[in-house]
């Protein structure tokens, strides 16, 4: 299935759960997280989400980040070398109702 899109992204969990998530179009800058990956990520570190600072490196849609803000994290920092990347960033963040990101 190498380069077919698995359906929308969404925030699965926490205050944002259900917001539909942004991606820049064709794999060169990004490639997201598909859910049952993002699940499994999150299930491991559960417990230490809550309070959390955390750093969404190579943040392409920003999704692993809002996903850890939505589940409680009390920052996250995300960084990407494009700037159409950061742009969707952004725009999720908006989405997800969290403010500009840092």
């Amino acid at each position: 299935m190498r380069g077919k899109r698995c359906g929308t992204m969404r925030v699965i969990a926490g205050t944002a759960r259900g917001k539909n998530l942004q991606a820049l179009p064709g794999e060169d800058i990004t490639r997201p997280t598909i859910n049952r990956v993002k699940e499994a990520m999150f299930s491991s570190v559960q417990f230490l989400v809550p309070g959390a600072r955390v750093l969404d490196l190579f943040a392409g849609s920003g999704q692993l980040g809002i996903e850890a803000l939505s589940r409680g994290a009390k920052s996250c920092l995300f960084v990407d070398r494009s700037a159409e990347a950061l742009a969707v960033v952004k725009a999720n963040c908006k989405t997800a109702g969290r403010g500009p990101p840092e």
